[in-house]
Formats: C-alpha cells, sequence, structure tokens
C-alpha cells in the first residue's frame, strides 16, 4: 500500500441494515505508521441538519473526514430528508472540485432507511447483502457480517462481532467500539 495515504492504517468502519433499523460500528485506533496514538477516537457520529437525523461513519484523515461531515451537512439542509440526492451531490462537489479531490477519506452513512459508501471517485455505493465496510479491517469485518446475516442475531450484535473479528486480524482496528443505531 502507498506511503501517499497513511490514514487508511487505522480503522474500521461496518454499517449493517436489518430488521428495520442501521447500525453503524466504528473503532477508535488512529496510527501514524506503526504507532497506535490514540486507542478511543470517535469515527462514527450522529448529525442533525434540520431535525433530520443521519448516522455517518469515516475512515481515512480525520480532518478531511471532518471537511466532509460538514459538506455533507450543508447538502442536507440544502435537501431535507433526502439522503441520496445529498450524498450524490457531495459525491460530485468531491470529484470535481480541486480542494476537495485531495481529500482522503471515505464515508458510510445512513438515515435508519438508506445506507450508502461515499468516495472521493465519485461513487454514492447502495451495498450489496445490507452491509458496508471500508478502512483498513473493513473486509474483514464486511465477511464476518455477511456470514451472519441469515442467522437471527439483530443488526447491532452482527456488527459488534465483525468488528471484533476484524480487530482480531488487522493491526490498525482495536476493539475500543462507537456503535450508533438509527430507524426510519
Amino acid at each position: 500500500m502507498s506511503n501517499e495515504f497513511p490514514g487508511w492504517h487505522g480503522t474500521t468502519i461496518i454499517g449493517v441494515k436489518k430488521g428495520g433499523k442501521v447500525v453503524i460500528a466504528g473503532d477508535g485506533q488512529v496510527s501514524l505508521g506503526q504507532t497506535v496514538i490514540k486507542g478511543s477516537a470517535r469515527k462514527v457520529r450522529r448529525i442533525s441538519p434540520g431535525g433530520y437525523d443521519v448516522v455517518a461513519g469515516f475512515a481515512g484523515s480525520t480532518a478531511d473526514a471532518f471537511t466532509l461531515l460538514e459538506r455533507l451537512e450543508t447538502k442536507l439542509e440544502a435537501t431535507p430528508g433526502q439522503l441520496q440526492r445529498a450524498s450524490v451531490e457531495l459525491a460530485k462537489d468531491w470529484r470535481t472540485d480541486k480542494y476537495l479531490q485531495k481529500l482522503e477519506a471515505m464515508l458510510i452513512v445512513t438515515d435508519g432507511e438508506e445506507l450508502y459508501v461515499i468516495t472521493g471517485a465519485g461513487d454514492v455505493l447502495e451495498p450489496e447483502h445490507n452491509v458496508a465496510a471500508i478502512g483498513s479491517g473493513g473486509n474483514y469485518a464486511l465477511a464476518a457480517a455477511r456470514a451472519m446475516m441469515d442467522s437471527d442475531r439483530d443488526g447491532e450484535e452482527i456488527a459488534r462481532t465483525a468488528m471484533a473479528i476484524a480487530a482480531d486480524i488487522c493491526v490498525y482496528t482495536n476493539g475500543n467500539l462507537t456503535v450508533e443505531s438509527i430507524s426510519k
């Protein structure tokens, strides 16, 4: 992996949509190179532009992610209750704006009904199988959660277990979780 984007080494975020609600969970580890700088960061946040609740989790550079979250809030204020439209508008700006193009982060966002991954490549992806994961341990968490989706476990239990598995495998992921759930 390129050293140009060290922010990728430092988090796992998962979104699980099941049983009428969506859960987003993220670990708390922040790494700089091979050093753990902080173990209790909050990379999952609830935003409420205009009283419209959205939960977002981010992977990548923290400052870049906060910039994107602020932009998403602005887009949601302009299009209340329309997460898909706001996400597409954010992705378009991210792809075309010279300043935003340099931002190195990814987002998972939900309003309790829709679940999207937003990337700097202009993608707004609705995940298959109602599970999305990003970050250095994302593939481990995704595989674990997908394996549990047909079980009788609820979304939060699936997210927590998948994150525990990712933390056991990925050295850039820890077990200190922030979990937010939301339903429509």
